[in-house]
């Protein structure tokens, strides 16, 4: 297998830049080894990061992959006089979109982020609200929710809920469906009253037998007789109520999430 360093260069959060390094993973023959320099945003910070670069070109003995999000004109053709193969945002995307649309593009730190629809404040108090409702903490509050979660245990709620909430700004509570949920047949009232934002998740009982082995080793809840079982009767009820899911098993938070969004969207 290959190997191959790559730098995540923002003057910023570098959340855009990291975005853009999801490209990598189309390469699956290289192993790439990841250093990420956000708020890159003085002088300072930039010859660092350019010696930095520099010296691990030396040392590998190949030319590293930047990956960049810079606004200031300067600082990127700084950090361009390294050995380095560069992608650099506003080169490759941004001002080529300017010309086309006539416009000059803004180049301040974070631009992308901080226009993502959602303010600081609101994406505070959706993860305030998500820390609030997860795992069943509460129903109270329910009807201020975006979507509600449900799954077995240990499926992948938590970590979904609070990525919609920080990236999106989305109240997003999650509640486990428990053998009391199966025995009565039906979810707590709270729940049910808001049928139309529950969205499920499931899972594959081998994946969830080795995660709740992880937590619980030899139990009779990481069993997997009894993560079957569990899966069973969750699907079960979903598919009686009508409930939309989508299976965890081999999907990540972000695939997740913009199936959640898209529901979200349609409501």
């Amino acid at each position: 297998m290959n190997h191959r360093s790559v730098f995540i260069i923002s003057d910023g959060t570098g959340i855009t830049a990291g975005a853009l390094s999801k490209l990598l993973e189309h390469f699956p023959n290289t192993k790439f080894t990841t250093t990420r320099l956000p708020f890159t945003d003085n002088d300072e910070k930039v010859q660092a990061g350019f010696e930095h670069i520099q010296k691990v070109a030396d040392q590998d003995g190949i030319r590293p992959i930047v990956i960049m999000s810079v606004g200031n004109g300067e600082h990127r053709n700084r950090l361009k006089q390294a050995n380095a193969y560069f992608i650099d945002l506003f080169h490759r995307f941004i001002y080529p979109l300017g010309s086309e649309l006539n416009q000059e593009p803004l180049t301040g730190a974070s631009i992308a982020y901080s226009s993502m629809g959602n303010s600081y404040h609101e994406r505070m108090e959706a993860i305030n609200f998500t820390l609030n409702h997860d795992d069943g903490m509460t129903n109270t509050g329910l009807d201020e929710a975006e979507v509600i979660l449900i799954g077995v245990s240990r499926c992948g709620k938590t970590p979904t809920s609070i990525y919609l909430a920080m990236q999106f700004g989305i109240k997003a509570a999650n509640y486990p469906l428990i053998p009391e949920d199966f025995e009565r047949g039906s979810f707590p009232a709270a729940v049910e009253k808001n049928i139309d934002k529950i969205f499920g998740l499931t899972i594959k009982p081998e994946r969830l037998h080795s995660v709740r082995s992880e937590r619980r080793p030899d139990s009779f809840y990481a069993s997997l007789d009894n993560c079957r079982k569990e899966i069973e009767k969750a699907e079960t009820m979903m598919r009686r109520y009508g409930i939309t899911w989508a299976d965890s098993t081999s999907r990540s938070i972000e695939e997740l999430s913009a199936l959640i969004l898209q529901k979200i969207r349609q409501r």
